[in-house]
């Protein structure tokens, strides 16, 4: 078996919100008690229904929520999380360094070209003055090719780019920050099929042949049952994950459970 690459133990994550000016933080928990390991060299898809918690466990993942209770732990990094307020300057470069987060919200960034965008990956790496060197141009070519660009899109603008042409450049920029973790929400969202087979079938090779531990939310059941190495089944109403291959979730009829209907038996 692979190294562990992301543990969990007992993790409780939802959101945290004012009650009163006086008054302590409240808690909305949207999952409780989660307790799994991800591995080195693994292509993890995460199911659920919508509402389930699969964002949310991404953004607490990476760094960008407090966990409510419990912890978890990225074998890149020496701390254990949860932390309680935000990371410091030299806190996010590191974690910069451990995972790399692709969102699905739909960015504008006037003015700016995909070769800027993609090098925003190599920022942790950089020098103090931000500068860019053979190797770091060498690494954004080969991740824009990687998610099907040629190099002349590099210098068009961004916002000249379709929904999914955009998706494709942040996923480039997520290879190009060469991280041992890579933690996406709905990468698929706004491509064409071809291009969605493209993007998770790089992914997993990118887990089997580099080692990195890929974890994907995704609504994509097909392609999540035929390329996965294992699926991370989330329930709603705070019911925990079931993590395991397609084929023993199958057999425990943990999809049904969790989606609250034979989802089989349409496909």
């Amino acid at each position: 078996m692979s190294n562990v690459s992301i543990s969990t133990n007992k993790l409780a994550i939802g959101y945290r919100f004012r009650t009163g000016a006086s008054q302590p933080f409240g808690e909305a928990v949207v999952q409780r008690d989660l307790s799994f390991s991800l591995y080195e060299g693994e292509m993890v898809c995460m199911l659920g229904p919508n509402g389930c918690g699969k964002s949310t466990l991404l953004r607490t993942l990476a760094g960008l929520q407090p966990a409510l209770a419990g912890e978890f732990c990225l074998s890149a990094e020496r701390s254990v999380s949860p932390k309680d307020g935000p990371y410091s300057v030299s806190e996010q470069s590191e974690r910069s360094k451990a995972i790399a987060l692709v969102l699905t919200e739909r960015l504008s960034l006037e003015n700016t070209t995909v070769h800027d965008v993609v090098a925003m990956g190599r920022y942790p790496y950089t020098s103090f003055l931000g500068g860019l060197t053979d190797e770091d141009e060498a690494i954004i070519a080969q991740s824009l090719q990687q998610v099907g660009f040629g190099l002349s899109v590099r210098r068009s603008f961004f916002n000249a780019h379709s929904d999914g042409e955009k998706q494709r450049i942040l996923i480039a920029k997520a290879l190009a920050q060469q991280t041992p973790i890579i933690l996406l929400d709905e990468p698929t969202a706004h491509l064409d099929l071809p291009h969605r087979i493209l993007v998770l079938r790089l992914l997993r090779q990118l887990a089997h042949e580099q080692g990195k531990t890929i974890l994907i939310s995704t609504h994509e059941l097909d392609l999540a049952l035929a390329l996965s190495d294992r699926i991370l089944l989330m329930s709603p109403k705070a019911q925990g994950v079931q993590l395991d291959t397609a084929e023993n979730l199958k057999k425990a009829d943990a999809f049904t459970s969790a989606f609250g209907m034979d989802i089989f038996h349409y496909l």
